[in-house]
C-alpha cells in the first residue's frame, strides 16, 4: 500500500536526515504537513499512544493522516493511518515500507467525530512491536504485532500526508504519551527531557500547529512525555 519520499532537515534545523515513508506507489505526496519529536542521541522511543479525532471527509481523496515512529536506519515508518481514498475513512496499523516488507495490519472504518485510540509498544522482551487501536472506547478494535524490535525509533511524527486538498479542517491528537528509554547508566540531564519540552520540528514551517499541556517525567531509566493536545490547524 504506501510511497516513498525523502524529507531532509537542514543542518540548521536538525543534525540528520528524516525520511518519511508511506505507500508503495511512484507518486510523491504533493503536500507534507507534520511535526516531529526527536530523541536525544543514543536514546529511543519504546512506546507511543494517544487519541486522534476523526475529521470530516467530503470526497474520496488520497490523503493519509497518522501518528508514527521513524527508525534511525531510514528503512521505514511504523504508523497508524487514517486513509481517505475510498471516500470514507479507514484506520489501520502497519510498517511501511521495506526491510522488512510486512503485510498491513487489521483495521476498521471511522466517521467524523470518532475518537481513535492508538497504542504502539515495544514488548518487554524486545522481540516485536504491538499496535492496539480502538474506536470510541471499544466499539471496534484491532491488535497486530510487527517483528521490527531491532529498529531504533528516534522520531515521532504526527502527520497529514496530502495528495489532495486540506479540506477536512483541523487534525487533532489528544492525550499523547511518548515513552523514551535512556542508554544504560546515562545520567539524567536537561537534554533527556528537551525532546518533549522543546518545540517539535515543524517540517518546512508548512503547518499552523499548536502543542498544549506538555510535561516530561524522568524515571530511573526512562522519560515519559505527556501532551494534552497536538493540533495541525492547516497549511501555514
Amino acid at each position: 500500500m504506501y510511497v516513498t519520499t525523502h524529507l531532509t532537515r537542514t543542518s540548521l534545523l536538525h543534525p540528520f536526515l528524516l525520511i518519511i515513508l508511506i505507500c508503495v506507489s511512484t507518486t510523491l505526496a504533493q503536500d507534507w504537513h507534520f511535526v516531529a519529536f526527536t530523541t536525544p542521541e543514543g536514546q529511543e522511543f519504546i512506546s507511543q499512544s494517544g487519541n486522534m479525532i476523526v475529521p470530516p471527509i467530503h470526497e474520496a481523496a488520497t490523503n493519509y493522516l497518522w501518528p508514527g515512529l521513524q527508525s534511525t536506519d531510514n528503512s521505514g515508518v511504523y504508523q497508524n493511518v487514517l486513509d481517505g481514498r475510498s471516500g470514507s475513512w479507514w484506520f489501520g496499523s502497519g510498517w511501511c515500507c521495506s526491510n522488512p516488507s510486512l503485510p498491513w495490519g487489521g483495521g476498521f472504518g471511522a466517521e467524523e467525530g470518532d475518537v481513535l485510540f492508538f497504542n504502539n509498544t515495544r514488548n518487554a522482551n524486545a522481540t516485536e512491536w504491538v499496535s492496539v487501536i480502538e474506536k470510541n472506547c471499544g466499539e471496534a478494535s484491532a491488535t497486530n504485532s510487527f517483528p521490527i524490535a531491532d529498529k531504533v525509533m528516534n522520531d515521532a511524527p504526527f502527520a497529514a500526508e496530502l495528495y489532495g486538498a486540506w479540506d477536512f479542517g483541523p487534525l487533532v491528537f489528544e492525550d499523547v504519551i511518548l515513552g523514551l528509554i535512556r542508554v544504560a547508566r546515562k545520567i539524567a540531564t536537561g537534554s533527556d527531557t528537551g525532546f518533549c519540552t522543546d518545540n517539535p520540528w515543524n517540517y518546512n514551517g508548512a503547518t499552523n500547529v499548536s502543542v498544549v499541556g506538555v510535561q516530561a517525567t524522568v524515571h530511573t531509566d526512562t522519560v515519559t512525555c505527556s501532551i494534552e493536545s497536538i493540533t495541525l490547524w492547516g497549511p501555514a
